[in-house]
């Protein structure tokens, strides 16, 4: 395991931060290979106040939109990590379409390294879910075997049901203007999402109703932003 600091800042006092860099072995397309993974620790680990796991979602988005929570640093150590095939991690684009590779499970697995690798499995640990991290959250901390030691599980901006999710999305959708929901029908039509039109369309729902904060859009989002657009797979695929 390779320890490198740097420090980062959201206009307030830089933060020092360690990266912890590890290869655990992974399963893909029926060979074990490494999967490079580069969890951010910010705090200390070598000490009795219990660890904050943050999950990010998408997925695809990466751990950066959610750097704002290093506010809670000097109360805890957080740990934030890039998922398998998102940021930092190991991007694995031949995957792309595969349903059968990207799954719960895989997630689920890779969230176990994580911990192993960071010596947690056998401390008492929290862990904090955004969207799709919560999704995956909730169904790790469900499984007994692994997820002994979890103290709190925190989910943020989750969905409990997908079907009532899209009837949600459906209402909003139908609330844009008329010009924009046909951009968006038509793109569906022609299963053609990254035109200028479609992603301007996308833009005004994103305006509305995936962040309020202005100016549009914040680092933090831009950051997220940044990544689906870099690499879609994970996102495209699930």
């Amino acid at each position: 395991m390779l320890f490198q600091a740097k420090s980062f800042g959201r206009n307030r006092q830089a933060v020092k931060v360690v990266e912890a860099k590890f290869a655990a072995k992974g399963q893909v397309q029926g060979e074990v290979r490494a999967i490079r993974k580069t969890p951010t620790v910010v705090g200390d680990l070598n000490t009795s106040k219990i660890p904050l796991i943050v999950i990010h979602g998408g997925p695809g988005a990466c751990h950066d939109y959610l750097l704002p929570l290093t506010d809670l640093a000097p109360s805890l150590p957080l740990i934030f990590d890039d998922q398998i095939g998102n940021g930092v991690s190991t991007h694995l684009r031949g995957k792309a379409g595969d349903e059968s590779f990207w799954t719960v499970d895989l997630f689920k697995k890779e969230l176990d390294n994580l911990i192993s690798h960071l010596g947690l499995s056998r401390r008492p640990i929290d862990v904090y879910g955004h969207s799709w991290g919560g999704m995956f959250a909730a169904v790790w901390a469900s499984t007994p075997e692994t997820s002994s030691n979890l103290r709190r599980l925190v989910i943020s901006n989750n969905l409990a049901s997908m079907d009532a999710w899209r009837l949600g999305i459906t209402a909003l959708r139908c609330e844009l203007p008329e010009d924009v929901q046909k951009v968006l029908d038509d793109a569906e039509e022609k299963r053609d999402f990254e035109s200028p039109e479609c992603e301007a369309a996308v833009e005004v729902f994103y305006r509305r109703h995936l962040s309020l904060a202005r100016p549009w859009p914040s680092a933090e989002v831009q950051a997220a932003l940044d990544w689906f657009a870099k690499d879609p797979t994970t996102y495209g695929t699930m």
